[in-house]
């Protein structure tokens, strides 16, 4: 058998990469999980061509993923349910794990694999409540607090999609892709979720007064930051892409966050890195041209 070409070998590299990758979002059933929401038969919630299949199908999403939940850390109700409930510093990747399956699942699976995935949240929903460390009591099936993750979310999502895809939406895209997400927002419980850009934007605003700084939240931004538990190699590329998710921050969120404003720093070094490293995972994960086993 001859040495693999250039190609080839190349081609190994990627899909090691990918499987690693694939391995670390989707867990250690990704080949399995992935023909149950991709591959399997059946109607699905959205078309092909509908924006959120565009959004969240991009690279981007690794970025607007981190961007979500700084954001989401900063209404103190939302963080103490996370920092009560959900074993994120000692399991990360279980988190991201069943947040990316309930994307892909509902983005993209049959309606009855979405419909599955959206009772599953809910049923745990119904588990997540107590008071907060200001004396203030609090629910994961609270409306007003749904609405607040899921808005944190879309923006997010959407707000790196445009920065570092390909091919950025229209105005009209833009209102698609947030419509196509307040549908999925309803089956969990949100009531009015906003349906255009926006409203999406005015919703966002009506929350800043609730929203601050704890002693949870900055926990939390230490921990998704700084303390990544990764090897070194990985724990690299992790840090690059929290470079380039720092730079999306609104500026409002800074001081409560405990994150610097370095605006040329931003433009001219970080955002471009947003770009490479999105450009690397897109690439990374991409179905090689060339059948290995023809090597």
């Amino acid at each position: 058998m001859k040495p693999p070409d250039n190609k080839v070998a190349i081609a190994r590299v990627r899909e090691k990469i990918a499987t690693n990758l694939r391995a670390r979002v989707v867990g250690p059933n990704a080949n399995q999980r992935t023909y149950e929401i991709m591959d399997a038969p059946g109607e699905r919630w959205f078309a092909e061509d509908r924006p959120i299949r565009l959004v969240h199908g991009d690279a981007s999403m690794f970025i607007g993923g981190l961007r979500a939940l700084l954001l989401q850390s900063l209404h103190p109700l939302a963080m103490a349910g996370v920092a009560n409930y959900s074993d994120y510093r000692k399991d990360p990747w279980g988190r991201l794990q069943r947040t990316a399956d309930f994307l892909a699942a509902t983005s993209f699976g049959p309606a009855d694999e979405a419909q599955k995935i959206v009772d599953r949240v809910k049923a745990v929903h119904l588990k997540v409540n107590g008071v907060a460390s200001d004396g203030r009591k609090y629910s994961a099936t609270d409306p007003h607090l749904l609405k607040w993750v899921h808005v944190a979310e879309i923006d997010s999502f959407l707000w790196t999609y445009q920065k570092f895809s390909k091919a950025p939406l229209d105005q009209a895209g833009r209102d698609g892709y947030v419509k196509d997400a307040a549908f999925v927002a309803r089956q969990v419980g949100v009531v009015d979720p906003p349906e255009t850009e926006a409203e999406m934007r005015a919703v966002i605003q009506s929350y800043r007064p609730e929203l601050k700084s704890t002693r949870e939240s900055r926990d939390a931004t230490k921990y998704l930051l700084f303390k990544p538990p990764l090897p070194g190699a990985a724990k690299i590329a992790y840090w690059l892409l929290v470079l380039a998710t720092i730079a999306t921050l609104p500026i409002w969120t800074r001081i409560p966050l405990r994150v610097p404003y370095l605006p040329i720093v931003e433009r001219v070094i970080l955002r471009p890195l947003g770009y490479m490293m999105t450009a690397a995972i897109r690439w990374v994960t991409s179905t090689p041209v060339e059948k290995l086993s023809d090597s």
